[in-house]
């Protein structure tokens, strides 16, 4: 039986769950797998814990100040890295350095936050070429939601014309109150911020980016695309007005942040805008922290697909999906 361990950067929420997750599964790793995965080391922004010969659940609770770091990963000598910090598309910060450390060193990578994906992308799966380690990101590209899945697998046989994609469940929300409960922007936020759906800081979900970084990790690792984040027109809830809230209401329509992927020749044009949909549309159903994707291809006709998953579980459970593809990847 394999020896794998693994290293996780980044233990907010995220990263507590993907490691309580990954401990929990160790005896499928060992009979699906053969493998037999140990969880070597833990860091955050300014603590961590390491335990070469594999730490255990009660331990992750007690992190040692000054811990933390790409060095401390790669003193860890785990083979696989899980990096699930905070996120931030503009800097790629803080994840860049850890992943790019990772990978120049061969090691395979799990990459749950987006900003480094979309601010290094292409850089950062050239040096995974250069030196063989595995790159996935499946927790990045909307978490439960199958999207690579679905353009690196299922239909890899087709040609995609165009997608389209809901992938902000904090827009969803807030979408809803206004048009369904009838209240006003600054108190559907509110409402969301106290339930713990929106971020003190929402702006990245209001104003689309947060989909925006979603939709271009989508196009540029699932469909081969090298789209930039300048490419991408964005335009979020932050600009709505009571009168075209009071007008779809009107008309009986449902508005939505939809993230789109249309094929011209051979690229794609992406943007971001809220688009509305009749009732019988399965957008329109796609209600609450539910996210969907809907890709028309030239083969095999329109597939959708629709996850509502409670978080962060459901982020967790995406790395981990990545974690089992390269453990079958290694006992191939």
């Amino acid at each position: 039986m394999q020896k794998v361990t693994v290293a996780i950067a980044g233990f907010g929420g995220v990263g507590r769950a993907t490691a309580e997750l990954l401990l929990s599964r160790r005896a499928r790793y060992r009979e699906v797998h053969g493998a037999d995965v140990r969880l070597v080391a833990v860091c955050g922004s300014r603590a961590g814990l390491a335990g070469p010969q594999g730490l255990e659940a009660h331990q992750l609770t007690s992190l040692q100040q000054g811990l933390t770091g790409p060095e401390f990963i790669a003193q860890s000598q785990a083979d696989i890295l899980i990096e699930a910090g905070p996120t931030n598309f503009r800097t790629g910060g803080p994840g860049l350095a850890y992943i790019e450390a990772a990978l120049s060193a061969g090691r395979d990578t799990i990459v749950i936050s987006k900003g480094a994906l979309v601010y290094r992308g292409p850089h950062l799966r050239q040096i995974a070429r250069q030196t063989g380690a595995l790159l996935k990101l499946s927790g990045a590209a909307a978490a439960a939601l199958p999207t690579l899945d679905l353009l690196q697998t299922s239909l890899s046989g087709s040609s995609v014309l165009r997608l389209d994609g809901i992938l902000n469940a904090t827009t969803n929300v807030l979408l809803e109150a206004m048009t369904v409960r009838g209240l006003g922007f600054d108190a559907a936020l509110a409402e969301a911020q106290a339930n713990g759906i929106a971020e003190a800081d929402p702006r990245n979900d209001i104003e689309g980016w947060d989909t925006a970084c979603k939709l271009l990790l989508i196009a540029n690792f699932g469909l081969g695309a090298t789209l930039t984040m300048a490419e991408v027109s964005v335009d979020g809830l932050h600009s709505l007005t009571p009168a075209q809230i009071d007008d779809w209401r009107a008309r009986g329509v449902v508005p939505k942040l939809v993230g789109s992927l249309t094929r011209e020749k051979e690229r794609f044009r992406a943007e971001v805008k809220i688009r509305t949909y009749p009732p019988d549309d399965p957008f329109a159903r796609v209600s609450g922290k539910a996210k969907a994707i809907r890709i028309i291809t030239d083969a095999m006709g329109e597939t959708l697909a629709i996850s509502d998953a409670a978080e962060p579980l459901a982020t967790a459970a995406a790395a981990l999906k990545d974690l089992e593809q390269i453990l079958a990847a290694r006992s191939a």
